[in-house]
């Protein structure tokens, strides 16, 4: 970014309004959003997947995300290894398939061979003091939590467990570590990650929008609760029923609670423990569950669990299954959102759980947002579009919009 975009930028984010939208540039300019990744996807630790994902030694799959790719890998030892897919004696991608098994990690160029550890396995033909130790691939930052597999790009990243703490109890209490995958699901959307975002963040267009949502959760929770604590207007009847059961909650020895961010700072991170209504004890159609129970969990206790670790995952979990949302910028006008449904790693499919039950609601309302988005994207591309006041049911999107400028000041400058 030359001195002049740099400068015409700074005047662009001082130019926004509070409780309006971004500005059209924030939604389509490529300058714009290769300065948001770097500065935001590419510093944040992100769920990629779950381990249950290459359960034997030499599976593996790849994470792409512009010009990275990403091997995810169980070693011989059946750790998950996290190496960049590039060979370390020309530049070539090693792995070409999104997804595999391998007994060792083999340059399709020249033929270098890895081991699953990332360590040069052999070179053909090198000088005698060609040293193999020093040519082994490069890591990528990673972390399993709770059989989360977190990566993170920065050359200097946040502490882990500085970045878990205040999210950590609630992600435990559903033991995602002794989970599988029973379905995962990408829906690729045709609008920028912001405007993507700015929809998940607020629940204004669910009653519109979204009845498979509305069937599933209050509307009092959805006016208070729907994008989060504190992003609508208070609603005296869910404090009643959220305050009653949370002392039934507690009392059975389940984690109560919320979080949000107090202070600015590289997190965006939040979480609550919530009530179904009318009895409901799982997010499907009529309330019931739709596998076993998971985790610390003794009995249902008719609870849901929405976490946010970074902008771009969110976890909302009953006591039975767990939803993971990565959202993945691929574009200045293109996301993809991936969707991945946990259950208990002994539950049976078809015996112990449903897929078709427990996947209906988020793949129905992520349809939907997907047109919505798209629609939104094509309009904000008008030269008539002209940011509109929000709502008071918009509360956390001015919340990702301000900390997203304040992010955007401090990489700039004064």
């Amino acid at each position: 970014m030359n001195i002049e975009e740099k400068s015409s930028l700074k005047q662009l984010i001082k130019s926004q309004k509070p409780n309006f939208p971004l500005e059209q540039r924030f939604y389509m300019d490529p300058t714009i959003f290769n300065l948001d990744m770097e500065t935001f996807f590419f510093n944040q630790w992100i769920i990629v997947g779950h381990e249950s994902r290459i359960p034997k030694k030499g599976n593996y799959f790849l994470f792409n995300i512009k010009n990275e790719s990403i091997i995810i890998i169980r070693d011989d030892n059946g750790k998950v290894n996290c190496f960049y897919n590039v060979c370390r004696h020309r530049g070539s991608k090693i792995c070409l398939e999104n997804e595999g098994s391998t007994k060792n990690l083999v340059c399709p160029y020249h033929a270098w061979s890895y081991k699953l550890d990332g360590s040069l396995k052999s070179a053909r033909l090198m000088d005698e003091d060609f040293c193999s130790d020093q040519w082994s691939l490069h890591k990528c930052n990673s972390i399993i939590f709770e059989g989360l597999i977190f990566i993170n790009f920065s050359n200097k990243p946040d502490n882990f467990n500085e970045f878990i703490k205040p999210v950590k109890l609630f992600i435990k209490l559903h033991g995602l570590g002794e989970a599988k995958i029973a379905a995962r699901r990408k829906y690729p959307t045709m609008g920028n990650w912001k405007l993507t975002l700015d929809n998940f963040h607020e629940c204004y267009h669910c009653q519109p929008s979204h009845p498979e949502y509305c069937e599933v959760h209050s509307s009092d929770y959805i006016k208070a609760y729907g994008a989060g604590s504190n992003t609508g207007p208070s609603s005296s009847e869910f404090m009643k029923e959220l305050l009653k059961w949370n002392k039934y909650a507690e009392k059975i020895g389940h984690h109560i609670g919320e979080y949000n961010e107090s202070k600015f700072s590289n997190f965006f991170r939040s979480a609550e423990r919530t009530p179904f209504s009318k009895g409901k004890l799982s997010e499907t159609k009529n309330g019931k569950p739709a596998s076993t129970l998971m985790g610390k969990f003794k009995e249902f206790d008719g609870g849901y669990t929405t976490i946010g670790t970074s902008p771009f995952n969110s976890l909302l979990m009953s006591n039975d299954f767990a939803t993971i949302f990565t959202f993945i910028p691929k574009g200045p006008l293109e996301t993809e959102v991936e969707l991945m449904w946990l259950v208990h790693k002994d539950a049976k499919k078809g015996v112990d759980y449903n897929v078709d039950k427990m996947t209906w609601m988020w793949h129905e309302t992520t349809l939907a947002d997907k047109k919505i988005i798209e629609n939104n994207q094509n309009g904000v591309m008008s030269k008539k579009y002209i940011p509109g006041p929000l709502s008071q049911m918009e509360v956390g999107l001015e919340k990702l919009k301000n900390w997203y400028l304040n992010h955007l000041e401090l990489i700039l400058g004064s």
